[in-house]
C-alpha cells in the first residue's frame, strides 16, 4: 500500500524576506521614539554619549538609531512640596517650616542637566538646595520676626539663596513660597500674649493722643472766642450802641406785622416802643 506524503516547501529566499521584514520591524520599533506633550527628549548616542551640541528631541513622534537611546524630561513648571523641615533661629530654638518650590527644566539647558545630574535631579539637587538656603537664612532671625514681621522678606531670602544654588546646576527657579512656620507651643503662646500687649498699648496710646487733640481743639475755640468778645467789648461805645438802636428801632416802625406807640424818650434819648399785642 503506497504511503502518500505531502510536502510544503517555502519558496526559494522566502525565510530570508521574512527574516528582513522582521528585523525591519524590530528596527523601526527601536528607533521610534513618541515625546510627550511639555517634555523634551535628549539623546544618548551609542558612540559619543549625551548629545549638548544639537536642540533636544521635541514633542511627537521621532527617529532616532536604533542603537542609541533618549531620555524623557519634563520641561513644564513643576511643584516641590518640602513639609515640616526643621530648622534653627538664631536664638537656637528649632523652628518647622513648609515651602513649596516652583521649578522646571529649560528645553535650553535639558540636555546638561541630564549630563551633569541625571534624572533624580529633583531628590539629588533641589531638596538639598531649599533645605541648605532655608536654614541659613531662618538662622538669622528670631523666632517672634519668623511668626510676625518678616514672612515675606524670608520668603524673598530663601529664594534668592535658592536660585544661587540651582542657577549652575541647569535648573530655572521661578518661585519659593512659605506656606507655614510652626513655632514651639509655650514660644508661639508667648509671642501671641506680647503682641497682644503691644496692639493694646498701641490703642491706649491712640486714645490718649485723640484726647489730647480734641481738648487742645476747645482751649483754641474757647480763647478765640474770649479773645473775639474782648475786641468786641472794647470797640463799643454809647455812641455805636445809640446809632445801633435807632436802626433796630427804624426796622421795626417798619414792620409789616405789628403796630407800634412811641411814648416818650428812654433815658439815652430813644424812644420807647410798645407793642399792641
Amino acid at each position: 500500500m503506497a504511503n502518500n506524503q505531502i510536502e510544503f516547501k517555502f519558496p526559494k529566499g522566502a525565510l530570508f524576506t521574512i527574516g528582513i521584514i522582521l528585523t525591519t520591524i524590530v528596527l523601526i520599533s527601536k528607533s521610534a521614539v513618541t515625546i510627550g506633550s511639555g517634555e523634551r527628549g535628549v539623546l544618548y548616542e551609542w558612540i559619543g554619549g549625551v548629545v549638548t551640541d544639537t536642540p533636544p528631541l521635541d514633542e511627537g513622534f521621532n527617529l532616532v538609531m536604533p542603537w542609541n537611546k533618549v531620555f524623557k524630561y519634563n520641561v513644564r513648571q513643576q511643584e516641590l512640596f518640602e513639609e515640616k523641615m526643621s530648622v534653627l533661629s538664631s536664638n537656637g530654638l528649632e523652628i518647622k517650616l513648609d515651602a513649596s518650590v516652583l521649578y522646571q527644566a529649560t528645553t535650553a539647558t535639558v540636555a546638561l542637566l541630564h549630563q551633569t545630574r541625571g534624572e533624580a535631579y529633583e531628590d539629588d539637587v533641589i531638596i538639598p538646595a531649599i533645605r541648605s538656603a532655608t536654614r541659613s537664612v531662618v538662622g538669622r532671625y528670631t523666632p517672634e520676626q519668623l511668626y510676625s514681621t518678616k514672612r515675606d522678606a524670608i520668603q524673598t531670602e530663601i529664594f534668592e539663596e535658592t536660585k544661587k544654588i540651582l542657577s549652575p546646576q541647569y535648573i530655572q527657579l521661578n518661585s519659593v513660597l512659605v506656606r507655614d512656620v510652626t513655632l514651639p507651643p509655650t514660644i508661639k503662646t508667648a509671642i501671641e500674649r506680647k503682641l497682644k500687649q503691644e496692639q493694646e498699648s498701641l490703642e491706649y496710646e491712640f486714645r490718649l493722643v485723640t484726647a489730647k487733640k480734641e481738648a487742645e481743639k476747645q482751649i483754641i475755640e474757647a480763647q478765640g472766642k474770649a479773645d473775639a468778645n474782648k475786641i468786641l467789648s472794647a470797640s463799643l461805645n454809647d455812641r455805636i450802641l445809640q446809632d445801633k438802636g435807632i436802626e433796630a428801632t427804624i426796622k421795626l416802625s417798619q414792620s409789616s406785622n405789628s403796630k407800634v406807640v412811641i411814648i416818650g424818650s428812654g433815658k439815652s434819648g430813644m424812644p420807647i416802643i410798645l407793642g399792641n399785642q
